[in-house]
């Protein structure tokens, strides 16, 4: 059997947590023509083949606008739900026993749907998914970094009484020119209600970005992070700390972040010693969901198991979930390295 032979075979039964993963970019295009048929909506493209060969992106911004496109067909409870439990059952599949799961409210209130029907549908999908697949998976709420402060405020006031279905809050969407220091209050006000807090940052965006997410944000993960590279001190300040980055490789070279696989900067982080998992963002427009990400960067960088295991294993650390939950997690990882045979 071949290296990439067996290093894939490994990673498919690998026990792994997805901590960066948009459930709006969870959206298949089968699913989105059953959606917009079942809701009498007509969307600017024929046939799933279309929509497929529209993925191709030359920036963060291209991509958003078929993002949006996609979105604009989920109208009812149903379609949250469906939207949710279609990622956890191929979640399952690759072998993912715990999800973070990213939404954007906003998104959808600019639409006139309300926030209990998103939440309603999401959190049924996950409720469902654990009695049925054993799955579990947490919501965290992201802000829209284009849009204004003011709205984002506004959102986490609309999500107060369902705060006990969402573990914590997030900042997305477009990077460049909406620095993360100006929605300081905004996550303010969320840690003094009990959310924890993650952002994107160092995508397309500086490591000055990255800063501002740790200093006044005082997130607990950084979503991305790969331009945390271009900063020394920056660096050697998430070592010291040991925060979690979540990396989304495939995704950084769909959007052009980076220019080829090979040349990703996972592995020169790993070498530095900083804390990186591996997800997959937007995967039914970037090319892959999980596995795909860790077979890419595998092969590109030659990871071999040790340093998959490790990934694996930061992925559970990283986790929004109990300490003796990641402990028994974490150890599912060991057995499956002591049993497997490549």
């Amino acid at each position: 059997m071949g290296k990439n032979t067996s290093v894939g075979k490994y990673i498919e039964g690998l026990p792994k947590a997805e901590l960066h993963v948009h459930i709006e970019g969870t959206f298949e295009p089968e699913l989105m023509f059953k959606i917009a048929g079942r809701n009498n909506i007509k969307i600017k493209y024929r046939s799933v083949e279309e929509v497929r060969a529209a993925y191709k992106f030359n920036d963060l911004q291209d991509f958003l606008d078929i993002y949006y496109e996609g979105t604009s067909v989920l109208r009812e409870e149903k379609d949250f739900y469906d939207l949710a439990y279609a990622y956890l059952e191929k979640a399952c599949e690759q072998n993912i026993l715990h999800s973070e799961i990213f939404f954007d409210p906003q998104t959808h209130a600019a639409r006139g749907i309300k926030f209990k029907t998103v939440i309603d549908g999401l959190y049924g999908a996950i409720e469902d998914a654990l009695k049925k697949r054993g799955i579990s998976a947490k919501l965290i709420m992201c802000f829209l970094r284009d849009v204004d402060p003011v709205s984002a405020m506004k959102t986490l006031q609309e999500a107060l009484p369902y705060k006990d279905r969402i573990v914590g809050v997030g900042l997305d969407s477009a990077e460049v020119g909406h620095p993360a220091s100006s929605f300081k209050e905004v996550f303010d006000e969320a840690r003094k209600n009990g959310f924890l807090t993650v952002a994107h940052a160092g995508e397309e965006g500086p490591a000055e970005y990255i800063w501002q997410a740790l200093e006044l944000l005082k997130v607990l993960r950084v979503d991305h992070c790969i331009h945390a590279l271009d900063d020394k001190k920056l660096v050697e300040e998430l070592v010291r700390r040991k925060i979690p980055l979540t990396v989304c490789p495939l995704s950084n070279v769909k959007l052009k972040v980076v220019d080829n696989i090979k040349h990703h900067p996972l592995k020169k982080m790993m070498e530095k010693g900083l804390f990186v998992t591996i997800n997959s963002d937007d995967p039914a427009y970037f090319g892959g969901y999980i596995n795909e990400n860790y077979l890419a960067v595998a092969k590109a960088l030659e990871l071999g198991e040790q340093d998959l295991s490790v990934i694996a294993k930061n992925s559970f650390r990283a986790s929004f979930i109990g300490e003796s939950e990641k402990e028994k997690l974490i150890n599912k990882v060991d057995t499956y390295n002591s049993s497997f045979e490549g």
